[in-house]
């Protein structure tokens, strides 16, 4: 099985085994595989493979092989990760279990619908699937231990981009350097107060018996976190707004709920799930001031002044970028945007946020954009003139252009290769069974059926 088809399997086992408890057992239970203590069975195999198929998945007729190997690989994880003595806390699974099911509320319409979807009780159907969460979250933390801290050199990057075969050379797309003038709207001290009232609201409503994780859910307008129930994981103070960490770290009790706190993202209200040494775990709700359009109007026509300037050759972009622009990245160096990926000066198309993709694709190298407005890396609202100061056509990747791109996939496959070790050993070392409906899988002839 290849990398990325092994990739592919292994995240939808990850999204939905939760799923499959729903469903009706398509087979009777029973034992194909012996993993150590370890034991998997036929239907859940044959589970996967509908799921997969109902995804789209148009795989050849072994993918039964494919995910029978991805489950025999797991066990081994698992029990490597209680030999290693992983220790995944109470609150960690709980806060991924509240992410699932609410995801799953939200897909379905209500709680009462899930309910009678799964003909249980929502504490009936939590500790069910406590167990199965507990065991994914271990084995995910396992496998990211196993290759923690792997880095490749600069010759050995070299090396990896010279022994590659031609018709291996990926294709790099057409990249943009762009530079840009950024200005923010006026603050509105009504939009600030607004944000502080609807927060204080949510709070009372903690304080008062409901669940932080399902209003992180509903109202929290951080969109990577709020999925996630408002769980940001273990984060040191440096990883952290200043004053965000601050009261985070103040916090003593598991649950306790922060009051207000004001953040370069907005405002928040912060509660503990664990401390573990110098780190610690929150989930937080975050809410941004809104702005109005009157503001939104002064921020463009400000831009549409300056770009007036530099059209006229009054200014040169160089010199406006340091005067006006508000970004503080850009400004010192021309305006020239950084990409967050890869911390290079290169966009590909694809990379671009929505309100920045749709300006780009239009524009001539040198041409200065009209404002438009799109929201920083913080999530708020900012308006922008752009232009294109370099355009880079598709091309094979060669390491003088493109070695971040090289040296990224060096890194993963050499994290590959660690990882195959260990696996190679740990099939030396561990008790495995194959049923005999599974023998002609191709993969076994890798150690797992020793002679």
């Amino acid at each position: 099985m290849t990398f990325l088809k092994k990739l592919f399997i292994s995240v939808t086992l990850i999204l939905t085994t939760f799923h499959l408890f729903a469903q009706e057992r398509l087979v009777a239970d029973r034992v194909i595989a012996n993993v150590g203590d370890k034991i998997i069975l036929q239907s859940d195999v044959e589970n996967q493979v509908i799921q997969l198929r109902a995804q789209g998945y148009q795989g050849k007729e072994d993918i039964k092989c494919d995910i029978f190997e991805e489950l025999l690989v797991q066990k081994l994880l698992l029990i490597q990760a209680e030999l290693d003595s992983i220790q995944i806390g109470v609150n960690q699974v709980d806060s991924e279990l509240e992410a699932r099911l609410n995801y799953f509320i939200r897909q379905i319409g209500s709680q009462e619908k899930l309910e009678e979807f799964y003909n249980k009780s929502m504490i009936e159907i939590k500790e069910d699937f406590r167990p199965l969460i507990r065991e994914q979250i271990l084995t995910q933390t396992m496998q990211r231990n196993l290759v923690i801290g792997v880095k490749v050199s600069p010759k050995e990057v070299e090396e990896f981009y010279k022994n590659l075969p031609e018709d291996s050379i990926p294709m790099v797309n057409t990249h943009y350097q762009i530079n840009q003038i950024a200005v923010y709207p006026p603050e509105d001290e009504k939009a600030r107060a607004d944000a502080r009232e609807k927060l204080l609201n949510i709070r009372e409503r903690i304080i008062n018996g409901e669940r932080f994780s399902t209003l992180a859910v509903l109202y929290s307008e951080d969109p990577g976190s709020a999925r996630r129930g408002g769980e940001l994981g273990f984060r040191t103070s440096d990883e952290l707004d200043p004053e965000f960490a601050k009261a985070a770290f103040r916090l003593t009790d598991d649950g306790g709920v922060s009051r207000i706190v004001e953040s370069e993202y907005g405002f928040h209200i912060i509660q503990l799930i664990s401390k573990q040494g110098n780190q610690v775990n929150v989930r937080h709700i975050l809410i941004t001031p809104k702005v109005d359009i009157e503001q939104k109007i002064k921020a463009k026509n400000r831009l549409d002044s300056i770009a007036n300037l530099i059209k006229n050759d009054s200014l040169s972009f160089t010199s406006a970028a340091l005067r006006f622009s508000e970004d503080e990245q850009s400004r010192l160096n021309d305006g020239l945007m950084v990409n967050p990926r890869n911390s290079s000066t290169k966009f590909d198309l694809e990379e671009l946020p929505k309100a920045e993709y749709n300006v780009v694709k239009d524009l001539k190298i040198g041409e200065i954009s009209d404002p438009f407005e799109t929201v920083d890396d913080k999530g708020k609202t900012i308006f922008k003139i752009i232009k294109i100061s370099e355009k880079i056509d598709a091309h094979k990747a060669n390491f003088k252009d493109d070695y971040e791109m090289i040296e990224e996939i060096a890194i993963m496959q050499k994290k590959q290769r660690k990882f195959e070790e260990w696996l190679k050993e740990r099939k030396k070392k561990t008790y495995i069974h194959i049923d005999d409906s599974f023998i002609n899988c191709k993969f076994l002839e890798n150690g797992w059926i020793k002679q």
